[in-house]
């Protein structure tokens, strides 16, 4: 377990792109549908039970919660999409900011992408994806729910997303993850060190 992301400490909260923190250091976003399990990636991957909050109903996270690292780096949790559920109004205002922050922030080094492996490349996904090529920012998909599947199964559905993947970016890469059985952690520490320059700065 990388001791740098346990040092994760709630920031704030941002409804708005001017409420967020100085556009400064590094960010990496987390984003995904409401179910696909993005909160309790983000406690997994920072060993803490109750970081980022977990929710029976799929839909609460309506602002962009800033987790700090250290001080130059951020984990940004972004509000889940495609939850049919949610009012309206609420919506576009919470899409709004969603799509403010991701065309305009400049610390903003990668967009971390949740998708149930059961359940991958749903329409919002690939809207995603496509809208991330569009501006030029970095994808890594973390498949979550892994253990749901068996090792073989598994191992195809990963093949299939980074198959899709490529015929939108072939940088944007994939893995299996669960925070159920801490499987995949390591992987994604690698790619949020990568993003965060951990090896340049430090």
């Amino acid at each position: 377990m990388n001791p740098r992301y346990r040092k994760a400490a709630f920031l704030t909260s941002a409804a708005k792109l001017k409420q967020t923190p100085p556009d400064e250091g590094f960010e990496v976003a987390f984003a995904g549908r409401s179910n696909a399990g993005k909160s309790s990636a983000i406690n997994a991957l920072c060993d803490q039970k109750a970081l980022a909050r977990t929710s029976k109903t799929p839909g609460r996270t309506q602002l962009l919660n800033f987790f700090a690292i250290d001080e130059r780096r951020r984990i940004v949790d972004l509000p889940g999409y495609g939850y049919a559920k949610v009012a309206e109004g609420i919506k576009r205002e919470w899409q709004g900011a969603l799509a403010a922050y991701l065309e305009n922030r400049e610390c903003l080094r990668g967009l971390m992408l949740m998708m149930d492996i059961r359940h991958p490349l749903k329409d919002f996904d690939v809207q995603m994806l496509e809208w991330a090529n569009h501006i030029a920012l970095p994808v890594h998909v973390l498949l979550t729910k892994a253990d749901k599947l068996k090792k073989g199964p598994a191992k195809g559905v990963l093949l299939q997303v980074r198959n899709e993947l490529q015929k939108i970016n072939r940088e944007f890469t994939a893995q299996t993850f669960s925070s159920l059985k801490r499987t995949g952690i390591d992987a994604a520490h690698a790619k949020l060190d990568d993003w965060f320059e951990v090896h340049v700065v430090d």
